[in-house]
């Protein structure tokens, strides 16, 4: 996050970005290991709760604002990245994170996260991942593989499901990454890079539903088949072999950061503030100069 250098960390554990509201999930739900990486990462990069703004749309991971003593905000099914983005445009000293599902991202909200990605608001995106509607009971969901039984698609899904990583990667995003809650250190570091990234950041968590999915997604098949990408030596700088890697999404999974962008652009925030001042400054000479002729009046 850019504004992180200008300031003094201070001592903040976990548990000072846990509220007292009780998550009501399923037993077993990765969403309860989500938020608890979010607390972690939250803790080391050492913003006070009232500097930072949590908002989601809907679905079963769009609850976790209310599991945080940050300000919060739960915005309608997929408009979670526009009231994001303005909140971060009327505040840009805010430490703005984004929450969602993939049907909340990539069905409804999808057409929002290639406007994000190209204006690079400082933003840290995470979507959990579960490949299927949890909320609603059990429906497809845009991940959802192909050949999927499920209530609104009794006889399989004939569609191929959207792939998260390249869909990112193919618009641009400068930091895209994936975690599970199958490893918790490794989620809470992948979370607080997204933080720390001075820019928009996107992160995929392979969140389980323990209800509705399957039972090659949930947490302990997860363990035992998860690969690093830094136990692959993948360079993170390199946008075509994290595309290369992202195209196993569905059929591996690979956590870590897939792409890093080593010279982080403008942010669009930077950017209208840097025009707003020289608004001002035009705006400014112009009375000088009307100024000027009033004093040169008989």
């Amino acid at each position: 996050m850019s504004t992180l250098s200008a300031r003094p960390v201070e001592d903040y554990t976990a548990k000072d970005y846990k509220s007292d509201l009780k998550p009501i999930w399923c037993p077993g739900c990765g969403d309860f290991g989500v938020v608890q990486a979010i607390y972690r990462a939250l803790a080391n990069v050492g913003r006070p709760p009232h500097e930072i703004a949590f908002i989601s749309g809907i679905g079963c991971s769009s609850r976790i604002p209310g599991y945080t003593t940050a300000y919060g905000f739960n915005s309608v099914h997929g408009r979670s990245l526009p009231i994001a983005q303005g909140i971060k445009l009327a505040n840009p000293d805010l430490l703005v994170l984004c929450a969602g599902g993939d049907g909340d991202g990539f069905s409804i909200g999808g057409g929002h996260v290639a406007h994000a990605i190209r204006r690079n608001i400082d933003i840290t995106y995470i979507v959990m991942d579960n490949q299927i509607y949890g909320l609603t009971k059990g429906q497809l969901s845009p991940t959802s593989r192909r050949g999927l039984a499920t209530v609104s698609s009794a006889h399989g899904a004939m569609e191929s499901p959207v792939n998260p990583l390249l869909y990112v990667l193919g618009y641009g995003a400068e930091f895209v990454a994936q975690g599970t809650p199958a490893d918790m250190n490794g989620l809470a570091k992948i979370i607080e890079e997204g933080i720390r990234y001075p820019g928009f950041a996107f992160i995929n968590v392979q969140s389980p539903c323990v209800t509705y999915g399957q039972e090659d997604q949930m947490l302990k098949a997860q363990k035992a088949t998860l690969q690093t990408l830094e136990s692959l030596s993948h360079n993170p700088a390199d946008r075509l072999a994290a595309m290369d890697l992202a195209q196993a999404y569905g059929e591996k999974l690979y956590t870590g950061v897939f792409f890093r962008h080593a010279k982080p652009g403008p942010t669009f925030e930077r950017l209208a503030r840097e025009r707003q001042d020289a608004q001002r400054s035009t705006v400014k000479s112009r009375a000088d100069v009307l100024n000027v002729f009033r004093l040169k009046k008989p």
